[in-house]
């Protein structure tokens, strides 16, 4: 939640604003959808919805990209943050639950 009561994970934004958000085509957003480097939500009707979550991982791929890093670069460095970030939130929690 970010500090106005706003679920970061929340799908809100159509798919010519998140690419205009994060200053990329559209295509991009859906050939980066097919290489399973992000899942955004779904309408009932099947239309692609963004989250600010979403957002900040397409400006992580583009600054990988930036980087010189090929897709299968930035699928495994994404792979590993994320992997990094889940491990980090069980230590937290076990660490709480032992204080």
């Amino acid at each position: 939640m970010t500090e106005g009561g706003v679920d970061d994970a929340r799908g809100v934004y159509g798919i010519s604003v998140a690419a205009e958000l994060v200053g990329m085509g559209a295509q991009n957003l859906r050939a980066y959808e097919a290489r399973g480097l992000l899942e955004p939500g779904r309408t009932d009707g099947g239309t692609r919805r963004y989250s600010a979550n979403d957002l900040a991982r397409l400006r992580r791929i583009s600054e990988l990209l930036t980087a010189g890093l090929n897709i299968a670069g930035i699928a495994m460095v994404l792979h590993l943050e994320d992997e990094n970030t889940q491990l980090r939130e069980r230590h937290a929690l076990l660490t709480a639950e032992h204080s």
